[in-house]
């Protein structure tokens, strides 16, 4: 215990992760949430038709749930969109980025040597515009772990092979 200090570390001088250029999701991924919105609401609609239809004391609400159900969407497709703008990535030296967030905005930085396992996922949607999803998971439980999804797929296989790089030099 001889050599043993413990100094204090003037944060005024660690490097600010605000500073860092974030890269944006593909435009394309807009598009496949646009699809997964209206399918979702195509199901909905379609479900209430059925409802109305067979339930002829409910005509007298229609004009409410026809104007809930529209507004529900409009804000479902205000959130989306805000949350599409928001998010970005970024990869540095020696961690991870991930911001998100519709109200508040949200940063998540993993270290590379919390990462034990990476995937890369295409939904059904998304493999139509080319696009990709890469899921990080790290030491820390669920909560520490993070998905980034509207990467071109070339793009997205790169990162999970600089990540599966950096996880085979912490062995």
């Amino acid at each position: 215990m001889e050599n043993f200090s413990n100094e204090t570390i003037d944060t005024t001088q660690l490097p600010k992760f605000e500073e860092v250029q974030f890269s944006i999701l593909d435009s394309d991924y807009w598009k496949v949430t646009l699809l997964n919105v209206f399918f979702f609401f195509l199901i909905v609609g379609v479900g209430l038709g059925v409802l109305l239809f067979f339930n002829r004391g409910l005509l007298v609400f229609a004009i409410g749930i026809s104007a809930a159900y529209f507004l529900f969407l409009f804000l479902v497709l205000l959130l989306s969109r805000i949350s599409f703008k928001k998010k970005g990535f970024a990869f540095r030296t020696h961690d991870v980025l991930f911001r998100h967030g519709v109200i508040a905005t949200n940063t998540i930085v993993i270290p590379y040597n919390r990462v034990q396992h990476v995937a890369l996922h295409e939904g059904f949607i998304s493999r139509y515009f080319g696009l990709a999803k890469i899921e990080v998971f790290t030491a820390g439980g669920s909560s520490s772990d993070i998905e980034i999804p509207g990467i071109k797929k070339e793009q997205a296989e790169n990162i999970k092979q600089l990540l599966m790089g950096k996880i085979k030099k912490q062995l």
